[in-house]
This record gives structure tokens, sequence and C-alpha cells, in this order.
């Protein structure tokens, strides 16, 4: 069932629509070396197929699993015979990351001389699998997930397909199993149709049935590992419950949840992003060193990927779960911004203001403001920096645990200051 034509590719059209990359090389014949980076099951192999077509060019197909430096030569050899005769060759490279930096310097000078157009195929991010010179010498285009709904169009292209597919085998599918096997498949043609012949296979074996019913894509589904559904409720169910878990000081319920995240395919990005909310959210003043934390664990992951980018994003979970809580600057934060969006826009008092020109001086831009270092203790008692509605109005309250404690203790001394100043602005 591998796509023959252009025409029978769903999904990537961003990259094949009128005017996009891929479909101006189909359009024009002239290829260039490039790298195709996308989860598994989404076409890198069949556009790489098309492509070599297209462009009337001998296709070499070798894998870096089980390829070596020999099995390169020999394809480059393949493709000098080839090029004496006036032809060019698409070498194409599955799982490219699997070579190391020297393998992938082979191809080099053969992709530099024009022996060879290079492509690659990986689900690895190309920035930490690929050395720089190969990656100077091609354009990584990225291929995403085959949506639901193309999936779908698969599915039905494969039971009407009569020489490749189900077309000749007298069974018929329901549009609800149909949306079942695209949602269990997450983006992966290949996994779906592995999953379709499975349903067709047993729904031949029943003799009662006459097409895939639910119940049959039920029992293919039991003991089978999905892929994790992103955009689905169980994506959201967990994701609030890691979020809660940390929340509620569990580290154990917080690494279940992110490690049930991670083994379902999330990418650990979304997760370490999250986790720099919580890390505000949920400890803030009480416990700062979290926000660092979560942000050094979001760092690794970008730099080093998997697996060692989701052990420091685990380091961060389980940190934050044993932290000190507090809510105090998420409150705070709604309160303003509830206030500020539901007022009028306040003028800067004069006092606050800046006064960079002589106009502005004269203005009072800056009259009666007290620096603060020039202060007793550093600290201006009686000054106030709301509009004159808010002076005696509170909106960051500490919380009694972590160093919120400490910083409690300093905001009450200062305003025990401000009530013994002999001074108060707006007074």
């Amino acid at each position: 069932m591998r796509p023959r034509c252009v025409s029978e590719i769903f999904g990537q059209s961003h990259l094949l629509a009128p005017g996009r990359p891929l479909r101006e090389i189909l359009d024009c014949g002239k290829m260039h070396s490039m790298i195709f980076w996308g989860p598994p099951g989404v076409g890198k192999t069949t556009l790489a197929r098309l492509l070599s077509q297209h462009v009337d060019a001998h296709f070499e197909n070798i894998s870096a699993v089980l390829s070596g430096v020999k099995d390169i030569r020999a394809a480059v050899e393949k493709a000098k015979q080839v090029q004496v005769s006036g032809g060019k060759t698409v070498l194409f490279v599955d799982e490219v990351h699997r070579f190391n930096k020297s393998q992938q310097d082979a191809f080099l000078p053969f992709v530099e001389d024009g022996t060879i157009i290079f492509i690659g195929a990986t689900t690895e991010n190309p920035s930490f699998e690929l050395n720089n010179a190969l990656l100077s010498r091609a354009r990584v285009y990225l291929l995403k997930s085959i949506s639901p709904r193309d999936l779908i169009k698969v599915i039905d292209r494969a039971m009407e397909d009569k020489e490749h597919g189900f077309g000749n085998r007298n069974i018929n599918i329901s549009e609800n199993a149909k949306e079942t096997l695209a949602q269990a498949a997450d983006g992966d043609a290949r996994r779906l149709l592995n999953l379709l012949e499975m349903a067709v296979d047993l729904a031949e074996q029943k003799s009662d049935e006459e097409f895939v019913s639910d119940e049959v894509i039920k029992e293919i589904l039991v003991g089978i590992p999905r892929r994790f559904d992103k955009k689905g409720e169980q994506f959201y169910d967990q994701i609030s419950a890691l979020h809660k878990s940390v929340r509620g000081s569990s580290p154990d319920g917080a690494l279940y949840w992110f490690c049930r995240m991670i083994d379902g395919g999330c990418d650990p990005l979304y997760i370490a992003r999250r986790v720099v909310r919580m890390a505000s959210e949920d400890i803030g003043n009480a416990d700062p060193r979290g926000l660092d934390l979560a942000l050094n664990a979001w760092n690794v992951q970008e730099r080093l990927g998997s697996p060692e980018g989701e052990l420091a994003i685990a380091q961060a979970v389980v940190y934050l779960a044993c932290a000190a809580k507090s809510n105090a600057i998420y409150s705070a934060y709604n309160k303003v911004m509830k206030l500020v969006k539901e007022n009028a826009s306040d003028e800067v008092p004069l006092h606050l203001r800046n006064a960079p020109t002589k106009l502005m001086k004269e203005m009072g831009y800056g009259d009666e403001y007290r620096y603060a270092h020039s202060e007793d203790g550093g600290y201006a008692a009686g000054e106030c920096y709301l509009p004159p509605q808010y002076k005696d109005t509170t909106f960051y309250e500490p919380v009694s645990r972590g160093l919120e404690i400490k910083i409690s203790e300093k905001l009450k001394h200062l305003r025990e200051l401000d009530e013994k100043a002999e001074w108060h602005r707006y007074e």
C-alpha cells in the first residue's frame, strides 16, 4: 500500500501542497540533498522514492541499522557507474542517526562532488544526531504525524484497493471503527495498516461478521500498547495528574505520571514547559531554587535530548513535589491582573516618573522622589509606589512555608516602619 504517486500521499501538505518546497522539486525536477526528520510511519521512505522517480534518478537504499562503511562504499560505487552513463543516483539512508560521526563523514566527498544526491531519514533531532558538515550540505525537512482525518483516507484507500489492499475480500468497516483505528495509530500510517490487516483477518474469522465492527477493533487493541494520545482526553488527564501530584507534594505520584507520559510518546519539551509553570504557580518564592532547577532541566532536554533530558526533568519534578509550596505569587498576579483589566488606566504618580528633559522637570516629574539607598536601612518609610487609590492595598501575601516565612517577616517589619514614619505619601 505504499503510495505510488504524489496524489496517493495523505498528509505532509506543508511540504507537498502547490508552492511548497518538495512540490517545487516534483514540479521542476531539480533536486538537492536533504534530511527527512519525523516520527515513524509518516512517509519518509515513500517521499524519497517518489522524488527519485520524478528526477529520473537511480535509487539506492541502505539502512544505518544494518549497514556500515563497506555498504556505503558499495552504494557509492554503483552511483559512480550510473554517473559514467550520464545518470544520477539518490542514496537514501534510513535511520541515518544510527551512523556515528565518522560513518556520516564518509558521505561528504560524494555529496560534495555530485556523485550522489543524499537523502537521510531520522526520527531523532538532526541538530543532536548528525554532524555539522553533513547538515551544512543537506536541507532539513520536518515531516509531521499524519492527522486522524488523513489516516481515515488511508483506511478507505486500503479497503478499496483490489490489487494491494482488501478490495477483493468483501468486507467493510464501520465509520466508528475507522476513527478508533486512526486514533490508535497516532499519526503512524504503517502502524495503522498493520492494525487494519489484523482487524480484517479477525473479522473474516467471525462467521457472523460482514464488516470490521467496533467489537473487532476492541479485540485487536487489547494488549497492544498505544502511542500517546497527544491531543485527546488522556493527554490532558495525565498532565493534570502530574501537576496535581507536584502540588500535593507526592514525588511518587508525580514521577509515575511523568513516566506514563514519556512512555506514551509525549514530547519531553512540553512537559518541561509545564514543569516551569508548576515551579512558579505552586512553589514560587517558598523555594525559588525550584524555578532554576526546572529551567535547567528544560535546557538539558534541548541540549542533550533523550534519555539524559528526561532524567533531568524527572529530577526537577521530584524536587518540586518535595519543595515547600506557595501559590502566593500566582494569587497576587491574578489579583493584580484582574484589577488592571477591570479598571481605567491610572496615571503614574509624578514622584515615580522619569525626568530626562528640562520640560519634564519643570512639570514636576520625579519631584519628591525618595532614593531608597539614601534612607536609613535602605528603606524609604512611609513611601508608596502605587496609585493613590490603592495605597492601602496588599496583593502579595506570603505563606508560612519555606523561604516565604523570611519574606513575610521582612514585609511585616517594613510595614511597621511605615506605620511609625512621621511622613506618609498621599497624606
